[in-house]
């Protein structure tokens, strides 16, 4: 859903092996991401699976409060998702659904390209939530400048004037 009435684009070329692309309502494939206990951990701070109706909830619910995308890895001269990002305007979402892709720069890219999309729009600022157990979230957010603004009941939110 377009921010502030501004439309989304459909993809935001990263590199020449990753982009975003703007949510379709099409996710199914997205379910063995939030299948995986450890990922939920790091998202929701509970191990309870996502259900396919569970899935599409969250999914509606960023696609109507923020610019929802999913992260594509191009393979073989094809494109497939591996996670998702959300950008809105009280917080960053973002998943890295494929496991060998973390720590690779993947987040990084992408969570950069959502920062220069947000200073286009003309944004003061980004927020995001972190649970303290969520290391490589916080060294995500803090190796782009986001710093500690308060606490949170499991965690803490980053800001990053822009």
């Amino acid at each position: 859903m377009p921010i502030d009435h501004i439309p989304q684009p459909d993809i935001l070329p990263i590199s020449e092996t990753l982009r975003l692309r703007k949510y379709d309502g099409t996710h199914d494939f997205a379910l063995s991401w939030y299948t995986d206990p450890e990922t939920v951990w790091m998202v929701d701070g509970d191990r309870d699976v996502y259900t396919p109706e569970k899935l599409h909830k969250m999914y509606t619910h960023q696609d109507t409060h923020g610019e929802l995308y999913f992260i594509e890895w191009k393979e073989n001269a094809c494109w497939r998702p591996i996670g998702d990002v959300c950008l809105s305007p009280d917080d960053f979402a973002i998943v890295i659904g494929e496991k060998s892709l973390r720590g690779k720069g993947v987040g990084k890219a992408a969570v950069s390209a959502l920062i220069a999309r947000a200073r286009g729009l003309g944004w003061a600022c980004v927020r995001v939530g972190i649970y303290d157990f969520n290391a490589p979230s916080q060294a995500l957010f803090t190796s782009l400048g986001f710093q500690p603004e308060g606490k949170t009941e499991k965690g803490r939110s980053y800001i990053l004037p822009l």
